[in-house]
């Protein structure tokens, strides 16, 4: 998402980081990585779990993408890492 950030903020989305990492963790990581959206703290695993982002083992994160619109509804949700373009065709 990073390296796609531009065509995310021209369809007017705001992409965050999600994972189990404490803020002062996440601050370390973002400044290092250079990365243009927030990071968010879920040390419980709930916002993973919910929107199926967890391991099989139920203990760690899985990499993946979902694309909530503003009324909560999941217009998208893939694990790994799908380029701007395959989240974003969610949007039309």
């Amino acid at each position: 998402m990073r390296d796609e950030i531009e065509k995310f903020r021209k369809a007017d989305v705001q992409p965050f980081g999600v994972n189990p990492a404490g803020v002062e963790a996440h601050g370390r990581y973002a400044a290092k990585l250079k990365l243009p959206f927030p990071l968010l703290s879920d040390p419980d695993l709930e916002a993973t779990g919910a929107y199926g982002a967890l391991k099989a083992d139920g203990k760690k994160t899985q990499r993946s993408v979902v694309l909530i619109d503003r009324d909560g509804t999941v217009l998208f949700s893939a694990r790994g890492a799908p380029g701007a373009k395959e989240v974003l065709a969610a949007l039309t």
